[in-house]
């Protein structure tokens, strides 16, 4: 292996050319197809774990002229906060000439399955929500040999759109502050992770500096880890825990809309309305939250979506970005009936 094979990414071009064959022959090689000798086929694979090449969509599609495929690879299809960003992702597309590719990481073990799914190459872009980003991560998406944006984490030498979860947990607790409650509650999940963190950091902030003092036993989880706690049942668990407290609260900020329509059941169930008994502020914004009057701290899923999906497509037109797009997302309050103190 030369010296520059090493420090570049392998190209169908590398592989034909150590394997002394066409490119059109290591084409029907990566398609399985039956038109090729084998000891050519050999040599063409051998090229290929020498090489270290990932194949992908672009690289087979070079003696093909197939369309392209954009892939991407979301924690779940089925909350509403993943479906409003895939609509943006979907919209962006209605009028291009490319297939989308749908993978589902799974919350148990996200970045194992991304692993696994990256290993079968077969993609010109690639679009990631939600995973945490590590070296591990970022050395093995520099070898996929197809442009890749990062939502809702930061990867240095890849696009990125992240959003400012401290700031958009703190306007959740100023809201309810400035309406008059005090013993406020929060409703967040149970694994420690970035946005978790950021988040209770953000309420916790919101509290002190309006000189209430900051009690974690007011930071309570359920205990379905159904969409990594970000679940109605979660949601209406840890209602459940806020009601066990020798002193009630008058107030909860959830981590996410779902956890709050949840919550907001179980206050039902106790004979409690919102607002007039309990003030209720929610995280996303998803579209039933509109229509059952729940505030909620915005977080432009389908715009964010719209947008990277927007990027990915030049980024295929393009040999490389000159610059990376690293871009914070910022939050903003949705008020409604849930939070105004009658």
């Amino acid at each position: 292996m030369t010296e520059d094979s090493r420090t570049s990414k392998p190209t169908i071009y590398d592989v034909a050319d150590q394997a002394g064959v066409a490119i059109s022959t290591v084409s029907r090689v990566l398609n399985d197809s039956q038109d090729v000798a084998d000891g050519t086929r050999e040599r063409v694979l051998r090229a290929i774990r020498e090489l270290q090449f990932r194949p992908n969509r672009t690289a087979k599609s070079l003696a093909e002229h197939t369309r392209k495929t954009i892939s991407v690879a979301v924690p779940t299809f089925t909350t509403p906060f993943h479906n409003e960003l895939l609509k943006g992702v979907r919209d962006r597309l209605d009028d291009e000439d490319i297939d989308l590719l749908l993978c589902d990481l799974e919350w148990e073990a996200p970045q194992r399955t991304l692993h696994n799914f990256l290993e079968g190459g077969a993609m010109d872009g690639l679009l990631i929500v939600g995973v945490g980003s590590d070296d591990e991560l970022a050395e093995e998406l520099s070898m996929l040999g197809a442009p890749v944006v990062l939502v809702g984490s930061y990867l240095e030498g890849f696009d990125s759109f992240y959003w400012n979860d401290e700031p958009g947990a703190k306007m959740a607790v100023d809201h309810l502050i400035e309406e008059g409650y005090s013993r406020i509650g929060m409703i967040t999940t149970p694994h420690h992770n970035r946005i978790r963190d950021a988040r209770v950091a953000g309420y916790r902030q919101g509290l002190e500096e309006a000189g209430i003092a900051f009690d974690p036993d007011l930071v309570v989880h359920g205990h379905t880890r159904k969409h990594d706690g970000f679940s109605e049942e979660s949601g209406y668990e840890a209602m459940q825990d806020l009601f066990a407290l020798d002193q009630p609260v008058d107030a909860a900020f959830a981590s996410s809309d779902v956890q709050a329509i949840g919550a907001w059941q179980a206050l039902r169930e106790e004979g409690l309305k919102v607002p007039e008994d309990f003030a209720f502020v929610g995280y996303d914004d998803i579209k039933v939250s509109r229509f059952i009057g729940l505030t909620s701290v915005a977080q432009n899923m389908h715009n964010v979506g719209n947008t990277a999906t927007d990027l990915l497509l030049d980024r295929l037109d393009r040999d490389g970005p000159e610059e990376y797009v690293s871009r914070l997302v910022e939050p903003r309050l949705q008020v409604r009936k849930s939070s105004r103190n009658p």
